[in-house]
């Protein structure tokens, strides 16, 4: 079994919507990925919220906590995922990984409902009264 660590965030807009991107046009997540050699965790998901979504534009509220869940396409790897929470005053998402083709702003209450995995939906159930 593969072990990986990855650091992604839960953004919200102006409108209090949050951030939630498409990967390989088969499953939602929040936006998250690996962590590069020499990278801490919040330049990391700060990255790759802006790979996946475009946004560049964040400012850190706090840390989330992190949470373990199998790769969606290769449940051989297990990652460790590392969340914080961001602000932005952006609202035009124009994913740059061709990986993550789509980012969409969703209601904080429909979200569980896009999420693909359940470990994904658990987090943001623990976490959904700090947004």
């Amino acid at each position: 079994m593969k072990k990986t660590i990855s650091s992604g965030g839960v953004v919200l807009n102006m409108k209090g919507e949050v951030l939630v991107v498409n990967q390989r046009g088969t499953s939602w997540s929040l936006p998250k990925g690996h962590v590069e050699k020499g990278e801490d965790f919040v330049n990391a998901a700060k990255r790759e919220i802006k790979e996946e979504s475009g946004i560049g534009d964040l400012q850190i509220i706090g840390e989330l906590g992190s949470y373990k869940r199998p790769r969606i396409d290769d449940p051989s790897e297990i990652k460790t995922i590392h969340m914080f929470l961001f602000k932005t005053n952006e609202s035009a998402l124009k994913p740059t990984d061709s990986q993550n083709p789509e980012a969409r702003w969703v209601n904080k209450d429909e979200v569980e409902n896009l999420l693909t995995a359940k470990q994904d939906i658990e987090f943001f159930r623990k976490i959904r009264d700090k947004l």
